[in-house]
């Protein structure tokens, strides 16, 4: 990947105040990018796998990051994870757990399934906004990733 091809993000929120001050921040950054957002689980797979309305690689293309709620309606976030980190074809794709939930039992099991981090949000608008230019500035400028992962 070049410096001036945009950074993929997949982000599968299903709030819309949380979605749009994610975008929004992340539109901040000065590293191009291109956000899809879905709602659920089951779109997010859809997505990665091509399926449906996200048929066409050229409008659903690979993610080089997922930022992956964990309460989503039709399939749940961990589903979704679990189903990332055993396919061979997408397990090198970093998931970043962005949630609510503080509960042990969810960090766990999300790290038992490979997520490359997991985020609580913070109920303050300030720390939100805080958390996401941090992600922001981390996953999209400051990590490096291989051109190409051959699967």
């Amino acid at each position: 990947m070049t410096t001036d091809e945009p950074l993929i993000v997949l982000l599968v929120e299903d709030n819309p105040a949380h979605a749009e001050m994610v975008i929004r921040n992340f539109q901040e950054h000065q590293v191009p990018n291109k956000i899809y957002h879905v709602l659920d689980g089951e779109a997010a797979l859809d997505f990665l796998y091509h399926r449906g309305r996200f048929s066409d690689p050229a409008t659903s293309p690979r993610p080089h990051v997922i930022l992956l709620d964990l309460r989503l309606p039709k399939i749940n976030g961990l589903q979704v994870l679990q189903e990332i980190k055993t396919d061979e074809t997408l397990l090198s794709i970093p998931v970043i757990i962005l949630t609510t939930s503080e509960a042990e039992r969810d960090l766990t099991v999300a790290y038992q399934h490979h997520t490359n981090s997991y985020l609580v949000k913070p109920i303050d608008f300030a720390k939100f906004t805080r958390l996401i230019n941090d992600l922001g500035f981390y996953w999209l400028s400051w990590n490096r990733q291989p051109l190409k992962i051959d699967n």
